[in-house]
């Protein structure tokens, strides 16, 4: 027999409204209580009644996720925390990629999602918030990554202009001069890769040294032969090579160490390398990635708090009375074998 609310109240000892709020996660239940809750569901096996919630509430007990490669490592661990976090809230998550085009971004947004969803959580790459908010119209939508100045919707991303300043400052402490940086992707509108050049300038302003664009080597994708090509582009051109790459995803810069050992060039001894997103491949390299990595758990745990704030609270939605919320979480710097101090200090500082 299928377990009530009420046999999990019972079984947890609080109210049918509060274990109800644990479910949807649609209010404020201080940490001891929502884990005797939990504790309460799966001791029962509670699974909701999803076509009785939606003709109840109007709603689906469905949330889409739209994200640019499925194939990526970074966003395949995104979305796998993000469907273990619905789950805790009893949402089924519907998952679509858009490759990063305009056409798919707006065709999932008005086409095939917008009408069967309660909400949706998105990583655009060419659509900027405007356009999107436009697109979603009255579906409630949190952005992740996204710069969104006029704040039209919720946002969730790390600060990557800080990250980046951290990871270059790194290197620049490890006694590296020319610092490259590999990833700029000037045709793309959501500013990730923007940002962290920002970041990279600043850093190496702050040091002394003077951003120099040769060393600027933007990039088609983030993949690995994206960055395998682009090491190589920079051993090609001739003159001083650098010591030191940063690169703006982990897969570039695995690329950029496959290219520097099939070079001659060694990692971390001849060049650093610091990558951004801390994916498992980076960790099991040889030699391991220093990278940025991003809580990407609270990534997701705070999207879905947005979004249940949105789809249960009165007014909810895009043009409801919520104001929309610009939330920033934690990232660190894990520094691994590939960045290394260079032997004897500094390399020929301002050479």
């Amino acid at each position: 027999m299928r377990s009530s609310l009420k046999d999990v109240a019972a079984r947890a000892g609080v109210s049918v409204r509060t274990v109800s709020n644990v479910v949807n996660g649609s209010a404020s239940v201080s940490e001891k209580t929502r884990v005797r809750v939990q504790q309460a569901l799966d001791e029962l096996g509670y699974r909701p009644n999803l076509a009785a919630r939606s003709l109840r509430a109007g709603r689906t007990g469905l949330i889409g996720l739209v994200i640019p490669e499925i194939h990526s490592p970074y966003f395949g661990e995104l979305a796998g925390l993000l469907v273990e976090a619905a789950q805790r809230r009893s949402w089924t998550v519907i998952i679509d990629q858009t490759h990063g085009r305009a056409d798919e971004e707006r065709r999932l947004l008005k086409g095939t999602h917008a009408p069967i969803v309660d909400g949706l959580i998105i990583s655009p790459w060419a659509l900027d918030a405007s356009e999107l908010s436009k697109e979603a119209g009255s579906t409630p939508m949190v952005l992740l990554g996204e710069r969104d100045p006029r704040q039209v919707a919720d946002h969730v991303a790390v600060d990557n202009v800080l990250a980046a300043d951290e990871a270059t400052r790194h290197l620049v402490e490890t006694g590296r001069r020319r610092i490259a940086a590999i990833g700029p992707q000037p045709e793309l509108r959501n500013g990730t890769a923007e940002q962290r050049l920002t970041g990279y300038r600043q850093a190496l302003r702050r040091a002394g040294l003077t951003p120099d664009p040769v060393l600027e080597v933007p990039v088609p994708t983030l993949h690995r032969t994206a960055g395998a090509r682009a090491m190589e582009e920079l051993l090609d051109r001739g003159g001083p090579a650098p010591d030191a790459v940063f690169a703006f995803s982990d897969e570039l810069a695995l690329g950029i160490m496959r290219t520097a050992r099939d070079r001659g060039v060694r990692v971390p001894e001849d060049l650093a390398v610091v990558g951004f997103d801390d994916i498992e491949d980076g960790r099991f390299s040889n030699p391991s990635l220093t990278t940025v990595s991003p809580d990407k758990a609270q990534i997701a745990e705070r999207a879905l708090q947005c979004l249940a704030d949105r789809v249960y609270s009165p007014g909810g939605g895009l043009k409801g009375t919520v104001p929309p919320q610009r939330i920033t979480v934690p990232h660190r710097l894990v520094v691994r074998e590939s960045s290394r101090p260079a032997e004897g200090g500094s390399r020929g500082a301002g050479s």
